[in-house]
């Protein structure tokens, strides 16, 4: 009898290695179908290989301007190291020094923004929202996302707010 307790613990121990398994599936983010991608009326619907050439168009946006910005954040820090006080420049180099320090500086501020919306598209295409226009819940377009993959709303909002 002093066996059948000792056999019992046996498969407690063997127990928490499951819930691991099954907390690690738990923490996986869940792929939305491509079914439920948003399309206008008229339009086919979205094909792995569509979805998969969105997603390869936004990655290799999204590396290259990693890139750029790297390389303007390297630039930025050696216009602002070379700043200095001014010592033995005209006012027209220190005028030039800082239109380029704040050209740089717009520039990675816009590639910043740019990286945003490709990781917002990157995020809706998986949690299923990719293609629904974020102002008034309709379509986007198939056409307009497959040539603009960053875009966030229809055609309509989009036009409507730049008149503003």
């Amino acid at each position: 009898m002093a066996t059948a307790p000792v056999a019992t613990p046996a498969p407690a121990k063997k127990a928490p290695p499951a819930k691991k398994v099954g907390s690690a599936t738990k923490t996986a983010p869940k792929k939305a179908p491509i079914s439920s991608l948003a399309v206008k009326a008229g339009e086919d619907a979205w094909t792995k290989a569509d979805v998969k050439e969105v997603l390869t168009e936004l990655h290799l946006q999204r590396d290259k301007l990693v890139k750029l910005i790297e390389d303007a954040e390297h630039d930025l820090a050696g216009l602002m190291r070379d700043a200095g006080d001014g010592a033995g420049h005209d006012q027209a180099d220190m005028g030039a020094t800082s239109f380029e320090r704040d050209h740089e500086l717009t520039v990675v501020n816009n590639e910043r923004d740019m990286v945003a919306q490709i990781d917002r598209a990157l995020a809706r295409i998986h949690d299923g929202t990719y293609g629904v226009c974020e102002s008034c819940g309709q379509p986007i377009g198939k056409m307009r996302l497959m040539a603009f993959p960053r875009a966030t709303l229809c055609l309509s909002c989009k036009q409507r707010e730049e008149r503003r």
